[in-house]
């Protein structure tokens, strides 16, 4: 059982959200806007943030912000807005998962149970020291640090388990079904986009070490040790 805040200014979708967590057996605290949202978590230590994006006051990218300067709590964005962008923007503030309304309230317990069960593993694995290096790309996946000559990279929690779980298949042909369900921890449900904005934010983030990261068309990807 984990307490769950739900942020979100329509009273409607407060009220699925919080009947599936609790048949879940989660407790739930509400918030109506992003800055009731921010002080919850300041106060009452949730173990999981599910946050919309367009609520007064303070916007969900701008709440997550402010959250992130004092908190790791993990986060999923519940928003109708869906582009590209909005979603680049999500994984950019910190969030941890990105849910598209319309959405099956069943399918976001399922992310939820994921992102904690993936939570619960990371406090629980044992501390030995697991370290690759690819010329200036280092990556500590104990300390959970990657640095870029000799610079940090500052990565979202999700880009972090997903560049570690490649790193540590490297050279090894990965498809996107295994990709999703080895990193999210969720079956599939089609949003291959998740994937694909994660691995382009990767990219980014590594700058000419992103180029490790292989596309196999018709396949998934790859991370190749030998590309540089």
């Amino acid at each position: 059982m984990a307490k769950l805040l739900i942020a979100d200014d329509e009273a409607t979708i407060r009220g699925i959200v919080r009947k599936y967590a609790e048949f879940d057996g989660h407790t739930v605290e509400e918030a109506e806007d992003g800055m009731a949202a921010v002080a919850a978590v300041k106060n009452s230590t949730p173990d999981l943030v599910i946050m919309d994006i367009m609520m007064p006051e303070l916007d969900g990218f701008s709440a997550v912000r402010e959250i992130r300067k004092f908190s790791a709590v993990p986060i999923l964005f519940l928003s109708a807005r869906g582009e590209e962008y909005d979603r680049i923007n999500g994984f950019d503030c910190g969030a941890d998962d990105y849910v598209v309304k319309p959405f099956s309230p069943r399918e976001l317990m399922k992310r939820v149970e994921a992102i904690l069960r993936r939570g619960a593993g990371g406090q629980s694995a044992a501390a030995e020291k697991e370290v690759y290096d690819f010329g200036g790309l280092h990556a500590d996946i104990t300390a959970r640090i990657v640095t870029v000559d000799g610079a940090t990279c500052d990565l979202s929690p999700k880009e972090y388990d997903l560049l570690f779980y490649m790193i540590r298949n490297k050279n090894i042909a990965l498809s996107r079904d295994r990709l999703i369900t080895e990193v999210w921890g969720y079956d599939f449900f089609g949003e291959d986009r998740t994937l694909d904005t994660h691995i382009k934010l990767l990219r980014r983030a590594l700058g000419k070490y992103g180029a490790h990261i292989v596309t196999l068309r018709g396949v998934g990807y790859r991370f190749d040790e030998k590309i540089l």
